[in-house]
């Protein structure tokens, strides 16, 4: 039997969470929803949740705090598509910068967040989930990196373990994959997020910063992500594979 996948829907708005659930139910998914993050939270600690669609305008808690808290507290983050105003250009930046996995602006069409919840959850399965009955994870190296593809997390030269948000994970594996190759943005977002960016689409020069930090790749003088003027980038490092942990 396929597994249903579980989606929670986070808003205070009580109509907005009815209809969705109710459209979201009908389109074949387990749907939750909470009023806030206290709800929130209660549905998490019940059972798995596999995707969040989290209101950024919330009294209380807004879906920044709890975006941010679910990135930071998840060992292996839930995705989150976060729902916006349109006016609200500075907090989309915000909430991709803390981990949302993407954004839609209100109003939408409910065929809109659809496509968008399909879309994510088919990138989500795109990675390797944990093996951990496994004794060995393939890594892949990189300069004073291993990126365990497993785990799904970087491993520095000293052991330490570095967490990735699923976004981040894809972006780097794309670097990964296509190494030392020059990518436009469109490229990026077509491989990471499966969608076309329009001209004020900022999530991926967002994400490569992002990425850059968890790198410590100074953005001046990077060793790792290079920006050309092209509106490209392009991962100047060479990348090995190894079997196992060394």
């Amino acid at each position: 039997m396929n597994k249903i996948d579980h989606l929670l829907i986070v808003d205070d708005d009580e109509e907005i969470r009815d209809l969705l659930k109710q459209y979201l139910e009908r389109s074949g998914f387990k749907v939750s929803s909470a009023a806030n993050g206290k709800q929130m939270r209660s549905v998490l600690a019940e059972g798995t949740v596999d995707l969040i669609v989290l209101d950024l305008m919330m009294p209380h808690e807004d879906g920044l705090v709890l975006c941010r808290e679910l990135t930071a507290t998840q060992t292996h983050p839930i995705p989150i598509l976060m729902l916006t105003a349109r006016n609200e250009e500075a907090d989309r930046i915000l909430g991709l910068e803390m981990g949302a996995d993407d954004y839609l602006t209100k109003p939408f069409a409910t065929r809109e967040l659809l496509a968008r919840v399909r879309a994510i959850l088919r990138r989500t399965r795109m990675i390797p989930t944990p093996l951990r009955e496994q004794k060995s994870s393939r890594l892949l190296r990189f300069g004073e990196w291993n990126l365990d593809t497993h785990a799904r997390h970087l491993i520095d030269s000293s052991g330490a373990i570095v967490a990735l948000s699923g976004a981040e994970y894809r972006l780097l594996r794309v670097f990964l994959d296509h190494s030392q190759r020059v990518l436009t943005r469109d490229q990026l977002l077509g491989l990471t997020q499966n969608r076309e960016s329009d001209y004020f689409d900022r999530s991926i020069d967002i994400l490569v910063s992002r990425l850059r930090k968890r790198l410590r790749d100074d953005s001046r003088e990077p060793l790792y992500i290079k920006t050309l003027r092209s509106e490209s980038y392009i991962f100047s490092c060479s990348v090995e594979q190894h079997g196992e942990y060394l």
